[in-house]
């Protein structure tokens, strides 16, 4: 009784918006047909998914970017009013879709116009809601980090159309295996989450998945033929890391898949299988960090070796000596006197009178100057 009470509740809601948009005007801001669908793909319903609106929606984003902005102010309001974990999921699934178009105007969106990190159901008890409202949660934070990842992918494409080089490639890789790693934490984990509208969620997450670690496998094929022992020792490492995290996701997808396959997806019976990554690829990538390794390991060897064989030429550095000694130069020896008589003094310091100058200057050492009177006038 009380879940046909909350059905009738929510297609009463349903209908109440409906009329109100009937007598809304077109604007640059909000068109009536656009909202009318938004509103018939968002119901209230959990028995169905109205696919027919759907794609009507997609097909106002595909014929013109005016159209992104009429489809951004009625999702986000729509959102924002809701408490019904219905609404909010299918809000998501319709994100999802127009995510997919991936049509030029997307770039504008970045991020999405709502929040849903902190959802939580205000039409039953916490104790039934908690499953949905971790589901929505999940799904949200990957739609949140995809649109932005798209909308940055679109506008580098219109930038520099030119190719990427290696270290763009591997943040690239790295940004898919974070997007990757979050749709894996999309799963029903309560008893009661067996129901048509969370099967049809997990058919378009499990649609991501393919297409999400395709794109991964084939990036990584592309890049192993770059990484050569040409490359850089940081690429190197990065590159590494990502074939070893590629290879550890791989394993992930399996149980994932499997565990699809018990809860009833649809898109989960045919298990792909999964690419891994030749051992080979893995010793080449770990020859290319260790080459590298060694030849630094050499450079600064040779450098040493370098700084060993410079020669240092010491000058030498002046001293004083303090000795009780005379110490006699050869300016004592530049006068003009031919004999020089021993006395007593020279025997007491050990003056030896006989070396005489190279050179003698037959000009006396003094010079004898009659000095001015300055002072009688």
């Amino acid at each position: 009784m009380m879940k046909l009470w909350k059905r009738a509740s929510g297609a009463l809601k349903d209908r109440k918006t409906l009329f109100t948009i009937g007598f809304s005007r077109k604007t640059s801001f909000r068109n009536p047909d656009l909202d009318s669908a938004i509103i018939h793909a968002t119901s209230h319903d959990d028995s169905s998914v109205d696919y027919h609106n759907a794609h009507r929606v997609y097909k106002w984003i595909r014929s013109s970017p005016a159209n992104l902005k009429p489809l951004v102010h009625a999702l986000s309001s729509r959102v924002n009013r809701t408490r019904s974990w219905i609404v909010a999921l299918k809000a998501l699934m319709l994100v999802h879709g127009v995510l997919c178009c991936k049509v030029t105007s997307l770039q504008e969106i970045r991020r999405l116009p709502f929040d849903l990190s902190d959802f939580s159901d205000g039409h039953s008890r916490p104790s039934k809601t908690w499953g949905f409202n971790a589901f929505i949660r999940a799904y949200f934070s990957f739609l949140d980090q995809y649109s932005f990842f798209l909308s940055d992918q679109i506008r580098r494409r219109h930038k520099k159309p030119q190719l990427d080089s290696v270290n763009q490639e591997l943040e690239r890789i790295e940004k898919l295996q974070s997007l990757l790693h979050m749709l894996l934490q999309i799963r029903p984990m309560a008893d009661n989450m067996k129901k048509t509208l969370i099967l049809e969620a997990m058919d378009c997450v499990v649609i991501e998945i393919f297409d999400i670690y395709g794109r991964i496998c084939s990036a990584i094929a592309k890049l192993l033929i770059k990484i050569h022992p040409a490359a850089g020792k940081a690429e190197a490492v990065i590159a590494l890391k990502i074939v070893k995290k590629a290879t550890s996701q791989g394993e992930d997808l399996a149980l994932y898949f499997e565990f699809c396959k018990e809860f009833g997806v649809s898109n989960a019976h045919d298990i792909p299988k999964f690419v891994t990554i030749p051992e080979e690829d893995i010793k080449a990538i770990e020859k290319v960090i260790n080459g590298v390794e060694e030849e630094e390991v050499k450079k600064k060897e040779d450098e040493v070796e370098e700084e060993k064989s410079i020669i240092l030429v010491e000058r030498p550095e002046l001293q004083t000596i303090i000795t009780d000694k005379w110490e006699i130069f050869e300016d004592d020896f530049c006068f003009t006197c031919k004999d020089i008589k021993e006395t007593d003094q020279h025997r007491k310091f050990n003056v030896d009178p006989s070396p005489l100058p190279l050179i003698v200057i037959d000009e006396p050492v003094y010079f004898t100057h009659t000095l001015p009177d300055l002072i009688t006038f």
